[in-house]
């Protein structure tokens, strides 16, 4: 089993350097993170590339690097099939599957019922026709049911499902599967009475998988995709304050941060329950003088609300 940095969680340079030697591989979403990726000295053989919109700039990237591209669209394949025959060098390929089960009680569901992320299970077989007809390097499956999920029981669900289907996938496969990635959909606590992931049941579950991988599919190598899991908790968001205001009874404190640098703190353009993170004044942490506000960005728009009257000193 191993470990990959979903680097879109914090794709800062040297972070990314700093997790190069820790994990197994990295997986990026566009061309820029790459090169952060490469230039971190990352393997290329352990980089994976996924994003629904890929351009063609970005697969001529990938292909030259030596990369794996989790192909999402049959436009894809096509785009790719191009690529290798120009330059001789056939893409290196695994399919992105948009199961036909969500992740339940994730925070966000990237796969089950219509979603933009990957190729509709149903649809699987004959995309994999396309690539072994194409002459491509197909190496296996990248499936992602969902994220930010505390629920142990749940992950255990999505992981199990995961591999059930990539199985009956893998009779309509080209090539023997040599890369499976499970995923991740690790959550983190961010607000009070929100628990740790408790991890045992998860490891006892992926034991099993990487004892039933090792008969029934062989040459493959198990890879979790974690992002804010591993980096989510090892840092803060800080702004400043700029101005402090008073209008009709309710103080605002104006920062020069906000939606435009951390969308899910102000909602995400206005979600239906919207829940305040922890935020603190942090040089003020303790006082006697207690009052309630509300924390803003600099935007002209109502929606850059970091904080809805909430309690500080």
């Amino acid at each position: 089993m191993k470990l990959h940095y979903a680097m879109k969680a914090n794709p800062m340079p040297a972070l990314v350097c700093h997790m190069a030697g820790l994990v197994d591989g990295i997986d990026v979403a566009s061309a820029g993170e790459l090169k952060v990726a490469l230039d971190a000295g990352a393997d290329p053989r352990e980089i994976s590339f996924a994003g629904p919109g890929k351009q063609l700039a970005e697969l001529r990237q990938a292909v030259a690097a030596g990369i794996l591209i989790n192909v999402e669209s049959f436009r894809e394949v096509a785009e790719l099939a191009r690529i290798s025959h120009e330059t001789g060098c056939p893409a290196r390929v695994a399919v992105r599957v948009n199961p036909d089960f969500e992740l339940k009680s994730s925070g966000m569901k990237m796969g089950g019922g219509a979603k933009q992320f990957g190729v509709d299970a149903e649809q699987v077989p004959e995309l994999l026709a396309e690539i072994g007809r194409s002459g491509m390097a197909f190496e296996g499956f990248h499936l992602f049911a969902g994220s930010q999920n505390l629920k142990p029981e749940a992950i255990v669900e999505a992981q199990g499902k995961s591999y059930e289907l990539a199985l009956r996938l893998a009779q309509s496969a080209p090539s023997p599967v040599r890369f499976l990635n499970l995923g991740g959909g690790f959550g983190i606590p961010y607000f009070p009475g929100e628990q740790p992931l408790d991890l045992a049941p998860i490891g006892a579950n992926l034991a099993i998988i990487v004892e039933r991988a090792a008969r029934e599919l062989p040459e493959a190598e198990l890879v979790i995709e974690l992002g804010r899991y591993l980096v989510g908790e090892a840092g803060l968001y800080v702004t400043r304050i700029l101005d402090r205001k008073t209008s009709r009874g309710q103080t605002f404190l104006v920062t020069d941060g906000g939606l435009h640098h951390h969308l899910s703190a102000s909602g995400n353009f206005g979600q239906v329950i919207r829940k305040n993170y922890p935020v603190a004044i942090g040089n003020r942490m303790t006082g006697d003088r207690r009052e309630a506000v509300s924390v803003v960005g600099p935007l002209c728009t109502p929606l850059d609300l970091l904080a809805d009257r909430m309690e500080s000193s």
